[in-house]
């Protein structure tokens, strides 16, 4: 399938600038969080403009992916993007990969395929129907709101993990807007599509979700930030596609299974934030480029 190729190819894009982004973001002081002054102090960081432009190729893998495939089956995806990152870090840079990482991938690629088996989304829509959008707005709003009123109050990882969650329900926006944009080119061509107040929200959500992750990394490490933002994604991303575009998965004794998967999704991520070569550590010697 289209979709699944163009899934895995954002996931390999997004998890290298996740590293990037992570290695630029120790670089920012403390007070700047939660500040416009963080994103000028990252600019100025050819490590962070590198994670960037993996940002964009992504966007453009995801927007085909989305145009091509169910939201329930293409966000899911996007949880190899850690595990298929470190194994090529490993071996660009001609280093072995530690045991933990291996069992890390392992767990991750299992619950993966455990999760989709069982929940085996199918059907929908490819734009929203009428004004369901409203009600997912304010809800998404609400929920956001929330999360950064929580983070503010909290400190270190506790903040990094809020912010993270925070960050990618904004992730998830941006893809269900994106997929019901795209839906207008399909249908209305390249006016409908310009049109569309789907694509400009879809760049602001973008921002703003950037905006969040930036300042998770910088609040805490990569363990707190890494499976909140991987399994929010998937998460969120599943409840707009069966909200918004009328996907289906399954449900009854089936929650087992996806629960399962779930957890061994979540396990493996932090197994695999914990190594040196997503951290950015100096054992082993190797960096991420």
């Amino acid at each position: 399938m289209i979709s699944v190729l163009f899934a895995v190819l954002t996931a390999l894009s997004n998890g290298a600038a996740s590293v990037l982004q992570r290695r630029a973001a120790l670089n920012v002081p403390a007070s700047d969080a939660m500040r416009l002054s963080l994103l000028g102090h990252l600019l100025r960081q050819p490590v962070w403009l590198g994670g960037i432009g993996l940002v964009i190729v992504a966007a453009v893998c995801q927007a085909v992916a989305l145009a091509t495939g169910p939201i329930a089956v293409v966000q899911p995806i996007f949880v190899i993007e850690l595990p298929a990152t470190l194994l090529l870090a490993g071996f660009v840079m001609r280093v072995g990969v530690p045991r933990p990482v291996w069992s890390g991938v392992a767990a991750v690629t299992l619950g993966l395929a455990l999760g989709m088996a069982s929940a085996a989304p199918v059907g929908g829509t490819e734009e929203v129907r009428g004004a369901a959008w409203i009600p997912a707005l304010v809800a998404t709003g609400v929920f956001e709101a929330v999360l950064i009123t929580a983070a503010l109050s909290t400190r270190r990882n506790a903040r990094a993990a809020l912010l993270g969650l925070a960050a990618a329900c904004g992730y998830a926006l941006t893809a269900a807007l994106m997929k019901d944009a795209m839906s207008r080119l399909e249908s209305h061509g390249a006016v409908g599509l310009l049109t569309a107040w789907q694509l400009y929200a879809t760049a602001a959500a973008g921002v703003g979700a950037l905006f969040l992750l930036q300042n998770a990394l910088q609040s805490g490490s990569l363990v707190a930030v890494q499976p909140m933002l991987t399994l929010g994604d998937a998460l969120i991303s599943i409840t707009y596609g069966v909200t918004l575009f009328g996907e289906h998965v399954r449900g009854g004794w089936w929650l087992l299974p996806q629960l399962i998967g779930v957890a061994l999704i979540a396990v493996g991520c932090v197994i695999l934030a914990r190594s040196p070569l997503a951290s950015g550590g100096q054992e082993p010697a190797p960096r991420v480029k």
